[in-house]
């Protein structure tokens, strides 16, 4: 779920806690746990709401000064349905980050990194890239996200989606510009170039 940078830090203090959204169907699920631009949330309701019914204290609660301000916010067609989605910040460190300090690689992770690259590279419309890319941010590390994309003859966002495939196994780090290998990214490209 895309949320803007800008409420990272009201967010984390507990004072966003909606956020409204017009979607064919809801794209997230209460309960879940999702990773946004302002940091891991946790969805607590999502409900389908008739804009004009959005109170000022719902206002508030998104971030905005009014009512009017969410409902000019809000993107897509009018006919579609508006979900008031009510949420607060995930506790704890991010199990990615976890993974990616873990650089004990065993035979068996070796064997499980390389099997989900693998499923990677066989998914992608473009051909095997999992490998190029790592290596390719291996040596050009913080480096921007649109310079890289252009090397591979790729579109960006494609791209960084990509990269946040490698990210999920533990393998890239973001910075605020580019990537970098994380130590288990940097141990794997080790273990399999011997």
């Amino acid at each position: 779920m895309l949320i803007q940078l800008r409420y990272a830090d009201a967010i984390a203090r507990g004072e966003i806690t909606l956020t409204f959204r017009r979607w064919k169907r809801p794209q997230v699920i209460a309960g879940n746990t999702y990773r946004t631009g302002a940091g891991r949330i946790v969805v607590d309701a999502v409900d389908v709401v008739d804009p004009q019914r959005i109170t000022a204290a719902d206002a508030r609660r998104a971030g905005f000064a009014s009512k009017a301000a969410v409902i000019a916010e809000l993107r897509g067609s009018e006919d579609l349905p508006t979900y008031r989605i009510r949420f607060h910040p995930a506790e704890g460190e991010d199990p990615r980050s976890q993974l990616a300090a873990d650089a004990r690689l065993s035979p068996e992770d070796i064997a499980q990194i390389r099997t989900r690259l693998e499923r990677l590279d066989r998914a992608s419309s473009h051909g095997p890239w999992t490998i190029a890319v790592l290596r390719t941010i291996d040596g050009s590390p913080g480096v921007r996200a649109p310079d890289l994309a252009r090397r591979f003859g790729r579109e960006t966002q494609p791209f960084k989606l990509d990269v946040r495939k490698l990210k999920n196994l533990g393998l890239t780090i973001s910075l605020k510009v580019g990537y970098r290998l994380s130590p288990r990214g940097e141990e794997y490209l080790r273990r399999i170039a011997h």
